[in-house]
Order: structure tokens, then sequence, then C-alpha cells
């Protein structure tokens, strides 16, 4: 493995999905026609409790007066929920504000070791502080039993893990985790989709916390309640980490109705836990609908995920048949921005059933692009 060079194409590096507004502009069609099956959100809106709760904050002190610097209740509400010391909790503006700032203590602590293909976002964060790493290839085949054991070695550098893996949809267990907490000087462990998961926080790194300081996770809610224009995430680890964080941060990093909301549902045990439940029920169901028909589709490779997004092949370049289905109304994410993929990649992200089966029926109009 090379250490990555300096240079890079930042346009390419900073690609996402969820472009819906950019899309629609370029396609010349309405936003509300699209089906933005690139970013990877759920499908279900807000419960009216919490609808509520917005509105009731949107007309009161929360948005007339500054923020709470320390927030104190949305910390204690995410420690109870996760059974560790509020000290040990840092709400963040998304988990993307968390990941920069867990890139400073990854670049002061040396290399990290960035599984490939991944989350391009790591990259962004460790070029802030002039961090090296380098890319470590993962396995492209895999089984569809989940979890699974997490397969590069351990070593004394820092390491950067998505569990679930983006853009593989693996999840990886537990047990072969620990192994490496116990030998790498720092482990970065981004559950962002982990709650979407069956199952899924039962190989949580979060119980390991409080015996290994050399452990940050990092949490989000955008995925779970389809929240992304609220920014609204939180780290796990050490006290003496994040009290350093919250000394480095801007003074004010989350906006009032983020506090609101996210201490209601962290609060609220009961709408969090029904949440999860519902979203879980969704990514097994229509997950396992979309992998069984999508391996029907003549031209495409359909990787097994645990999660709420699919990530598909072809020995051909995708990209016309991606512009296709967009014109048609149909996004799909460009999996160009990850490491170890290019255009003959695409990630899909589960909607609802009828959106799953519409995106379905439009794949195979167009499958004579792949073919």
């Amino acid at each position: 493995m090379d250490i990555e060079k300096n240079s890079f194409e930042n346009s390419l590096l900073l690609q996402h999905g969820g472009n819906i507004e950019k899309e629609a502009k370029r396609l010349g069609i309405k936003i509300n026609s699209l089906i933005d099956a690139s970013a990877s959100l759920v499908p279900f809106s807000l419960p009216l409790s919490l609808k509520y709760c917005l509105l009731k904050a949107l007309y009161g002190i929360e948005t007339k007066h500054y923020p709470t610097r320390n927030h104190s209740f949305l910390k204690e509400a995410i420690a109870a929920y996760h059974k560790v010391k509020p000290a040990m909790v840092l709400p963040g503006n998304g988990a993307s504000e968390l990941i920069t700032w867990a890139a400073r203590d990854a670049a002061a602590s040396g290399t990290s070791i960035l599984p490939s293909p991944g989350f391009s976002d790591y990259k962004r964060a460790l070029r802030c502080w002039n961090g090296q790493y380098l890319q470590s290839p993962l396995p492209m085949t895999w089984s569809s039993t989940f979890p699974q054991v997490f397969p590069l070695e351990p070593s004394s550098n820092v390491i950067w893990i998505t569990n679930p893996h983006n853009p593989t949809g693996q999840c990886w267990s537990r047990d072969s985790l620990e192994k490496l907490v116990k030998t790498q000087c720092l482990v970065i462990c981004d559950e962002a989709f982990l709650p979407l998961v069956p199952n899924g926080d039962q190989e949580s790194l979060i119980p390991l916390v409080e015996h290994y300081p050399n452990i940050i996770v990092l949490r989000s809610l955008t995925k779970l309640f389809s929240i992304a224009g609220l920014r609204l995430g939180y780290a796990i680890s050490s006290q003496k980490r994040l009290q350093q964080w919250q000394e480095w941060r801007d003074p004010w990093p989350l906006n009032g109705l983020a506090i609101v909301l996210g201490t209601k549902i962290m609060t609220k045990q009961k709408i969090l836990n029904k949440r999860i439940k519902k979203v879980q029920d969704w990514v097994r169901q229509e997950g396992s609908w979309l992998q069984s028909n999508l391996t029907n589709l003549t031209g495409i490779i359909a990787h097994p995920s645990a999660t709420n997004f699919q990530l598909i092949e072809s020995k051909r370049s995708l990209r016309h048949f991606r512009e296709k289905l967009a014109f048609n109304g149909i996004l799909l994410r460009d999996c160009r921005s990850f490491q170890g993929l290019g255009e003959n990649w695409l990630r899909i992200s589960l909607q609802s059933k009828e959106n799953n089966r519409r995106i379905l029926h439009t794949m195979h109009q167009f499958s004579r692009y792949i073919s």
C-alpha cells in the first residue's frame, strides 16, 4: 500500500448522494417527480409528536435565543439511552462535524488505515489536518450472512471503520472489531447506519468505550429519522477526548431546533424504539425483495447488504444506464467517488415498496444498456 499523494480530484472526492435540487435542475424535472435513491434516507416521515415538537420550538425561545453550548439535556438523554456517562457523549452538527474532529486526533496519532472502497469524507477530514492515510482494499465478494468477520488484519495504526460498511452494506461483528481495538492506537467506528440493521446494535462498539479510551464511536439520527437538513449526530468516546473537542469547536455547533428534537427523540425511548423496529422491518423485507429481484436483471451483479442500500456492479460502464434512469426520474448513486470503485458500480438506496418496484421496473426498461 502506498501513502496517498496530496494531489486528487476535489470535485470527485466531494461527490455525494442526495443532490436532488441540482439534479432536478440539470434534468429539467420537478423535484417532487424524482425518486432519490442516491441518498440513504428512510422513506418515513417524522411521527406527529416530533413534528409538533419542532413546530412548538419554532415559535418558542429555541429560535429566539442562542442555543445552549453544553447541550446538557441532550447529552444526558443520549447517555441514558446508551448506558454511558454524559461526559462520554458529544452531540454534533451531523456526523460530518464529528468526523472532522476525529480526523484531528487521527492525524496526531499516526497513519490512518482506510478500508477501500469507503466513504470519501474521511479523506476530506484528514486533509484538514494534513493527516496521512493508507488505502487498504477490502475483498469485493462476500456472503449474505451477517454479521461478518472484519477482513483486515490488526496493526498499530489508526483505523477507520464504517459499520455497516459504506458502500458495500456489510455488517461487521463486534468480536472481530474488538480484536482491532486491542492493537490499534485509535479505532474510529462510524455507526451511522447501524440502528437501521436488524439486530445491528448487538455489534456496536459503544459498550466497549468505557473500557477502551482508544475508541471513538460516531452516530447519526439523520438516517433513522430522515432529518438530514437538521444536522444531528453524536460521538461517544473518552471524557478527556471529548472535552478537548468541545474546546476546539465553534461556540454553537448545534441549532436550537436540532437540540430540542434530539432531546425529545432520545428521552422518549418508546418513540425511538418504535422507529427502530419500523425501519429494521422495512430493511429486512424490502432489502430482501430488492436483492432477490436484482439478481434477475441481466448484466447486473447485486451484492448482499445488511442495511438500506444495495451495491450493484456490471462488466460494462453504468454511466449511460444511470443517465437513462435519471431522465426517467430515478436517481442512483454514482460510485466513482468511492476509492476502488468506478463507473461499473452503482448504489441503490431502499425506498418505499411502491418506489422500489418503480425503480426495478425502470431498470428492466433500460436493461439493454447493460446486457
